[in-house]
């Protein structure tokens, strides 16, 4: 495997520089586009966001500036993934856009992906977007270690890979056995693209007799056992969600684990999308400055290097901070190969 061709560690602060040195600025969108988005009148958003926490506010906000109403479904990435299927093969597509990780590749294959890039496509980095206009990262995803602070003292928490595999954390760490990259396999394709096949192997071997708990959930779940107490370290959490919670007192931290596998949430439209101007303006501006600042208010981490999270530690920088960035295409084609590592290892 060709982990230099399929991963690259991409530094924030360069990006940031090239986006300054650029004179990048907010511009306003296109008005022949404005207009015919809002002719159309409305989309229909299919999200696998939190509705309170983002979709709610950015669609309010959205219609407040353009007049155009967003209609939104909520459900998780195979069940978005399931619907636009169905649709699109009944030709009767209902969704104009929507948003995930990978499954974005399965639907392109199927033809049910607009090939179009919003403004922000032209200052992103270049692996923020797709360069056929598949789909442009809108927010990322960082996962890290967490842990239970009155569990694990803070100053003695493990901080490398090396010690995860102290005999002290036997039988107290736990992952999520989800086929993902924010599950099992996310960490052990971490593991091996950062030391390689062969010492990689060897590493997950020893892994292994820590006695890995698997758990059949999400992410944030994961983390909601780990405040609880159930175990006292979590693998690959999403390291924005510990502070979240720590604010509303519970005793949990994140650990900043070198390097992170951050993931891109993307957004595409759909083909063919029934509203299709209004599906490229509301794409538009939540990719754009406005919009990414939406995200950061949310307490999600915006994409835009311009756009610093609440938090500004939570996002690799390239140098304080160091992760390894996947696509959507490299999720597809990697995180299966992963899961068998982990079906020989950890099952």
């Amino acid at each position: 495997m060709d982990h230099k061709r399929i991963v690259r560690v991409a530094s924030f602060g360069a990006c940031l520089m090239a986006s300054v040195l650029a004179g990048s600025t907010s511009r306003a969108a296109d008005q022949a586009l404005i207009d015919a988005a809002r002719k159309e009148g409305t989309l229909t958003w299919y999200t696998t966001l939190i509705v309170d926490q983002f979709v709610r506010p950015a669609a309010a906000a959205f219609e407040k500036a353009y007049g155009v109403k967003v209609n939104y479904v909520r459900a998780d990435h195979n069940d978005v993934t399931l619907r636009i299927l169905n649709e699109g093969k009944a030709g009767r597509m209902q969704a104009d856009l929507f948003d995930g990780f990978s499954q974005v590749v399965t639907l392109d294959r199927e033809g049910m992906v607009l090939h179009w890039s919003p403004d922000a496509a032209k200052r992103f980095p270049k692996h923020l977007s797709d360069p056929d206009g598949r789909w442009i990262a809108a927010n990322l995803y960082v996962l890290t270690p967490g842990f239970n602070t009155d569990l694990v003292s803070k100053g003695t928490e493990p901080r490398t890979f090396e010690d995860l595999l102290n005999p002290k954390w036997k039988g107290k760490m736990a992952w999520s056995s989800n086929v993902s990259a924010s599950g099992s396999a996310g960490f052990i394709g971490t593991v091996l693209t950062h030391m390689g096949e062969d010492k990689g192997m060897d590493y997950l071997k020893k892994l292994a007799g820590q006695n890995m708990t698997g758990l059949r959930v999400s992410a944030r779940q994961l983390l909601d056992q780990v405040i609880a107490g159930e175990y006292a370290i979590g693998l690959q959490i999403f390291n924005y969600h510990p502070g979240i919670s720590a604010a509303k007192g519970a005793h949990v931290d994140w650990i900043k684990m070198e390097p992170a596998l951050a993931a891109l949430g993307v957004m595409s439209i759909t083909r063919p999308a029934p509203h299709e101007n209004a599906a490229k303006l509301f794409l538009d501006f939540l990719t754009s400055p406005e919009g990414q600042r939406l995200f950061r208010d949310a307490d999600y981490m915006p994409v835009d290097p311009e756009v610093p999270p609440r938090d500004p530690s939570i996002r690799p920088d390239g140098n304080t901070f160091k992760a390894i960035y996947m696509t959507p295409n490299e999720i597809d084609s990697q995180v299966p190969k992963w899961a068998k590592v982990y079906e020989t290892f950890f099952k």
